[in-house]
């Protein structure tokens, strides 16, 4: 059977060809939406290229950062380095909050100003149509590799993705209200896109800050009564657990109190079994278990 190092290098592998090929993609739309942009002079289409630059850029770092989180454990880091992908993905908070930053900014002078949006031609609509297909190609086969592979930094930038989604869709919308006559539409797009780019960012921020401060995994009391099932264990006390939740490795503590008469090696053996139990159980990466004579 593969160990756990070689499954967490080949877990490590397959995120970053999952990476390097939505780095491609999103380098695509980048070109595409820069063109469109640029040759338009729509300051919305550029805001969105912008946007689809800090995806592209997101690709770049995940890549640097689960080459750090993969390593093995090591004399200053003996738990591991998964937690580098945690902070990478919090990392991604602070990308998207400056894109709200500049969209909104954008958005107030333009309307300040009473600047209309130039119109776009039919074939740079289609365009940017097609580079929403992407998108939404993108944010869905990330979203569904990041929940195989267990990965905080897919399921992040899966999610910011699907914040460009919406920025694109926003665009379009603002771009065909304009073309009825309605000017101011397209910034007050941007302004509803900024608010639902926050969202996303605080739903990710929710989900990271537990892990990285060592937040308990689980329920004392679940814990408890799953080893207390075990048969030689006459109770279970002092408890911790750290991991949060989601797709994270989680880690256990416990004490027993076994049969004061019992020998070494039937106290090592109800030892071993309460460790086995509470992983398969409660689906937990590694357990300490203590043995207190009671």
């Amino acid at each position: 059977m593969p160990t756990a190092r070689a499954e967490g290098r080949e877990r490590t592998s397959v995120i970053r060809r999952v990476l390097i090929a939505l780095l491609v993609a999103n380098v695509a739309v980048v070109v595409a939406k820069l063109v469109i942009g640029i040759g338009s002079g729509s300051l919305a289409v550029l805001g969105d290229a912008l946007h689809s630059t800090v995806d592209a850029l997101n690709n770049v770092v995940a890549l640097v950062v689960i080459g750090l989180a993969s390593q093995a454990p090591d004399e200053d880091h003996p738990y591991g380095h998964e937690k580098f992908e945690t902070l990478g993905a919090l990392a991604l908070v602070g990308f998207m909050a400056i894109t709200c930053f500049e969209l909104v900014r954008d958005a107030v002078v333009r309307l300040a100003r009473g600047q209309h949006s130039p119109l776009l031609s039919d074939a740079q609509l289609a365009v940017l149509v097609c580079t929403l297909a992407v998108n939404v190609f993108v944010a869905w086969y990330e979203n569904r590799r990041g929940r195989e592979l267990q990965s905080d930094l897919l399921l992040a930038d899966a999610a910011h993705t699907r914040s460009d989604v919406v920025i694109t869709i926003g665009v379009l919308l603002g771009m065909l209200l304009v073309r009825q006559g309605l000017w101011w539409a397209d910034q007050v797009v941007a302004v509803v896109v900024a608010g639902l780019i926050l969202r996303v960012a605080y739903r990710i921020f929710r989900q990271a800050i537990p892990v990285l401060v060592d937040a308990r995994a689980l329920p004392d009391t679940t814990i408890q009564r799953a080893a207390e099932n075990v048969a030689g264990v006459k109770r279970a006390y002092a408890i911790r657990s750290r991991g949060g939740a989601g797709a994270h490795p989680r880690y256990a503590e416990v004490t027993i109190g076994v049969d004061r008469h019992a020998d070494v090696e039937t106290a090592h053996e109800i030892a071993d079994q309460v460790e086995e139990h509470l992983k398969r159980e409660l689906h937990l990466h590694e357990v300490t278990v203590h043995i207190e004579p009671c």
